[in-house]
């Protein structure tokens, strides 16, 4: 199985999701797989704690929440490292550069009920290990631009730091999805390094203007609140919507190169001099 682009999957989290202590786990969670081995329904559940059958049910519990905080934890580092480098990014530019790229940066780490939930539905096995390998977006940054060509800037800055691996990219600004959807998106490998190992966890890093990102987040909200069944002439008012926020770019991308070219000239006296 390949790995699938969710282009709404980012909106779909809150910001700063990770608990602050790792080995935190969410109760509500532990209650459901409570439930699972009373009713002697705990395969899957041996299978992530990688024990044996037989085990008494409060190991599986036990076993299951220290290998999911483990697990979770990673992530949580491996954003942590992504959003230190694009802030480090963002305050080079704007203490040795008239200009910074990068207008905001946001970050979400994926609740356990929404993972178990695309474990599911991607039918994914119960292994962490397919986990990580089949779903690459449970740690996500999004970097939002000012202009198109920032975006592309921000992507080749950050995919050349000698210890992040590229591992897909996904260019929605020139091949933009039927609904008008645009974003760069790329997925990293980023090493964690742990007091007895080193872990690559992949990120997801989208990277989008200021126009893209209130196009998305307002699709967003519209597919949320008719549980994706959007009326037709919404559909086609946020197609035609995205093409004027696309030409926007264009236009705002434009201006500032003509701007650039006339720095550059250097100052013109006043007609008529």
């Amino acid at each position: 199985m390949g790995y699938q682009w969710e282009v709404s999957s980012f909106d779909a989290q809150p910001e700063k999701t990770a608990p602050a202590d790792p080995t935190e786990v969410d109760p509500a969670a532990v209650v459901r797989a409570e439930a699972a081995v009373r009713a002697d329904a705990f395969g899957p559940l041996r299978s992530l704690a990688d024990i044996t059958p037989g085990e008494d049910p409060s190991d599986v519990l036990r076993h299951v929440r220290s290998r999911l905080a483990t697990f979770m934890m990673e992530y949580k580092f491996a954003l942590d490292e992504v959003e230190t480098k694009t802030n480090i990014l963002r305050e080079e530019f704007e203490l040795i550069h008239d200009y910074s790229p990068i207008e905001h940066v946001k970050s979400r780490l994926k609740s356990l009920e929404s993972l178990a939930e695309k474990v599911t539905r991607m039918g994914v096995p119960s292994d962490l290990g397919a986990i990580r390998e089949e779903i690459r977006d449970i740690a996500g940054i999004r970097v939002t631009t000012a202009f198109v060509e920032d975006t592309y800037q921000i992507a080749e800055m950050l995919t050349r730091q000698g210890d992040l691996t590229l591992l897909a990219r996904k260019d929605y600004i020139a091949e933009p999805k039927e609904n008008g959807y645009q974003s760069l998106h790329l997925v990293v490998s980023v090493p964690v390094f742990l007091s007895d190992r080193t872990v690559e966890v992949p990120v997801e890093v989208q990277i989008r203007t200021i126009a893209m990102d209130f196009w998305a987040s307002v699709e967003h909200q519209i597919y949320y609140k008719y549980a994706g069944q959007v009326p037709e002439h919404l559909t086609r008012t946020l197609t035609e919507v995205a093409r004027i926020a696309a030409a926007l770019d264009v236009e705002m991308g434009a201006l500032r190169s003509e701007v650039q070219s006339l720095a550059e000239q250097g100052p013109h006296p006043p007609d008529g001099v």
